[in-house]
């Protein structure tokens, strides 16, 4: 048996193919990545919505409290209570008449977009901020066929999110972010556009 000369683990490993999604920490425990709001801006310049807005994710408010700048009356909601909003698991709900826009737990991404289609009526849209990285699998493949987004927005410029709201010790993002617009019912062919 040889010695290695080199020893090391996956994180090592993707921190040197500069893999953006594998960093030198952890990630929090309930996938708090905090969105800047000027995503809020470049979402409401390309689109709009329903008068009645649920952000089911809403950690701190960061999304909602640009949302209502806008003039939307905005529900706001978090499994956790980070001392804004509501405390409640978005999953309860069973039906909501207005539109929704969050950025979920990537992890529970497509869960909370499937929820979210389910709940709303026909026609209504459902919005997430998503890594662009999310167009990619086979099993999100069947379920893009099946739900097809009536709009991708690929940020052209790369938006912030901070782990646990902290944006002062965030540097530039190695991450391309996306929103990710469906309407309730639409069938046909996914339009993709670019913001900022």
């Amino acid at each position: 048996m040889t010695k290695k000369d080199w020893v090391g683990n996956k994180k090592t490993t993707f921190s040197t193919l500069g893999a953006s999604s594998h960093s030198e920490h952890d990630r929090e425990e309930n996938d708090f990545y905090a969105t800047d709001p000027i995503a809020i801006d470049l979402l409401c310049e390309v689109e709009k919505f329903n008068g009645y807005i649920l952000e089911p994710s809403c950690g701190e408010g960061h999304l909602s409290k640009r949302l209502e700048k806008y003039g939307y009356d905005v529900y706001s909601y978090d499994l956790i209570n980070r001392g804004y909003g509501q405390q409640r698991d978005f999953f309860k709900f069973v039906k909501w008449e207005g539109d929704i826009i969050t950025n979920p737990p990537y992890k529970f991404a497509k869960e909370f977009i499937e929820h979210s289609l389910k709940i709303i009526p026909k026609g209504n849209k459902v919005a997430m901020f998503l890594k662009l990285t999310f167009l990619e699998g086979k099993a999100r493949k069947k379920f893009f066929e099946l739900n097809p987004p009536k709009t991708v927005y690929v940020s052209s410029s790369r938006i912030k999110c901070a782990l646990n709201g902290v944006f002062e010790v965030v540097g530039s993002s190695a991450v391309c972010y996306a929103w990710f617009v469906w309407e309730n019912g639409y069938s046909g062919e996914t339009t993709i556009k670019w913001i900022n």
